[in-house]
C-alpha cells in the first residue's frame, strides 16, 4: 500500500539547494550520507491538472502549502528566500513563487480549500479512545448497577432466612 509521496528536485547546485531546504526552509531531514538529505515532510498531496490539449503530457511540479502565506513569506524572506512574484488570488488558494538554487522555481501556497492534516487521524484515535473510555465506564457503571442489586438482595435473602430460623426457634420452645 502506497503511504506517502517522495518528490525530487534536479539542480544545477544540488549542495547549494539541500543547504537552502535544510537552512533556509528549515526542513527536518535525515542525512544519509555522502552529502545526501533526505527531507521529511509531515504532510503530502497530490493533484492531477489538466493541460492543453495542443501541449504534450507528462510533466510535475513540486509545490509547498502553509496555513498563512503573509506570516510564511515574511519569515522565509527574513532568512533571505528570494521571491520571484507578489501573493496573488489563483482561486484554490493565494500563490507566490520562490527560487532554489540551481535554477529551480517552486510554487507555494494557502490553500482555501479545506485540507486533512496529518494530526486527523490522531484527533480520530483520541475520539475512539474517548468513545472507548466512555463505553468501558458506562459499562462498569451497569456491572456495579448489578452487584448492588445482587448484594441487596442476597441481604434480603439472608434476612428472610435469619427470621425463617428465629421463628422456627420460637416455634420450638
Amino acid at each position: 500500500m502506497i503511504r506517502g509521496l517522495h518528490g525530487l528536485f534536479y539542480s544545477s547546485e544540488p549542495e547549494a539547494a539541500r543547504e537552502f531546504l535544510r537552512d533556509k526552509l528549515k526542513l527536518p531531514h535525515t542525512d544519509v550520507g555522502e552529502g545526501w538529505l533526505i527531507f521529511d515532510l509531515p504532510e503530502a498531496d497530490l493533484g492531477v491538472h489538466p493541460v492543453d490539449p495542443d501541449q504534450p503530457g507528462g510533466s510535475h511540479d513540486v509545490s509547498f502549502y502553509c496555513d498563512d502565506i503573509h506570516g510564511t513569506v515574511a519569515d522565509l524572506k527574513s532568512r533571505s528566500v528570494p521571491f520571484a512574484t507578489d501573493i496573488a488570488d489563483h482561486g484554490y488558494g493565494y500563490v507566490t513563487y520562490f527560487a532554489i538554487p540551481g535554477g529551480l522555481r517552486v510554487q507555494l501556497y494557502e490553500p482555501k480549500y479545506q485540507k486533512r492534516t496529518a494530526s486527523s487521524p490522531r484527533k480520530s484515535v483520541k475520539t475512539a479512545a474517548k468513545t472507548a473510555k466512555k463505553a468501558v465506564k458506562k459499562a462498569a457503571t451497569k456491572v456495579a448497577a448489578k452487584a448492588k442489586q445482587a448484594v441487596a438482595k442476597a441481604k434480603t435473602t439472608a434476612r428472610s432466612a435469619a427470621g425463617k430460623r428465629g421463628t422456627a426457634a420460637k416455634k420450638r420452645r
